[in-house]
């Protein structure tokens, strides 16, 4: 198999991030997009990927030291994998650093990483050496007790999506979407909970009832359920309160029914659905507790990440007082 592969652009950064935070390699003390620009800046260091249309497929960060060659960054998509793309990628920084005069290179995993199995197929092997480190920059605080770091990363659309109309799946299921015009507390509590609990969602369950109550109640604030032989598989939740802009505040299924091919379904037909009411834009936001394909899915349905924040928060998996 040929793979294409070449140094990053700058069109790629945003794919490149979204690549990382994919595969759970961001870390609250590294900035990304900092990390991306020392690299470019620096004359022995370069960023190598492998281009699918607009997204990165897999990449990987080498740099030169003067003494020995450096790999950090390895990542390939979730769907891509086992196709050879880490491989070839990582064999094209290793010929670059050759080509540098670099007689070996290093790199460094943290203690379980299940990648381990591929550089030593890779062949690489583990040395007798003690990594030691030293902060020339205060490194950011940790998290106090019961609390996390999360990143959330803000996507929109300025226009609809240039695309055919979502289709429905092939599936022997009997599909249906329908709003829910003025749904119970008890069953949003159901629908929020079913399909938010394995991603930590905890903002609702904070609110009291009559709060939520006023939420979904608003005639603003609609909710679509989707259904799977007549029982709830998911839903999509769009705010339409700020004039302008909609929100698709909250969008998931129910685990029992993913892999289904039901969720770019509900995505694209939640998408058409909020262009027809003609807001200036479309926009989304998702967290790394949400499921680790989510941003890559929300930029491949044609939203584009705009803005990014870390933020400390309790954990939500901690229980709060009885």
């Amino acid at each position: 198999m040929s793979v294409k592969i070449r140094p990053l652009r700058d069109g790629d950064v945003d794919g490149l991030i979204s690549l990382w935070e994919t595969c759970d390699l961001v870390r609250p003390w590294n900035d990304p997009r900092a990390d991306i620009a020392r690299a470019r800046a620096a004359p022995q260091a370069e960023i190598f990927v492998v281009a699918d249309g607009k997204r990165i497929a897999a990449a990987v960060m080498a740099g030169h030291d003067g003494h020995r060659g450096w790999v950090y960054y390895l990542a390939t998509a979730p769907g891509r994998r086992g196709a050879g793309l880490g491989k070839a990628v990582m064999a094209h920084a290793e010929d670059w650093l050759k080509s540098l005069g670099a007689v070996k290179v290093d790199l460094m995993i943290r203690a379980g990483n299940p990648v381990a199995g591929f550089y030593a197929a890779a062949g690489y092997a583990t040395e007798d050496r003690a990594v030691m480190a030293k902060w020339l920059v205060a490194p950011p605080e940790p998290p106090p007790p019961d609390c996390i770091a999360v990143t959330i990363t803000y996507l929109e659309m300025r226009a609809p999506p240039a695309r055919p109309p979502a289709p429905l799946p092939r599936s022997t299921s009997k599909i249906a979407l329908l709003r829910a015009a003025n749904p119970t507390v008890g069953f949003y509590r159901y629908l929020y909970n079913a399909v938010g609990a394995p991603w930590r969602w905890y903002e609702r369950n904070q609110l009291a009832d009559k709060d939520l109550a006023a939420i979904i109640g608003d005639t603003r604030v609609e909710i679509y359920v989707l259904y799977c032989d007549g029982a709830p598989a998911g839903y999509a939740e769009l705010d339409l309160r700020k004039k302008g802009e909609i929100e698709l505040a909250y969008f998931g299924l129910i685990p029992d029914y993913i892999g289904r091919g039901l969720g770019a379904y509900m995505l694209d037909w939640a998408i058409d659905a909020a262009w027809t009411r003609g807001p200036g834009r479309v926009w989304v936001h998702t967290c790394t507790l949400d499921h680790p394909a989510a941003l890559a899915v929300y930029q491949k349905a044609g939203f584009v990440p705009y803005d990014q924040e870390t933020v400390t928060i309790a954990d939500p998996g901690v229980p709060g007082p009885g």
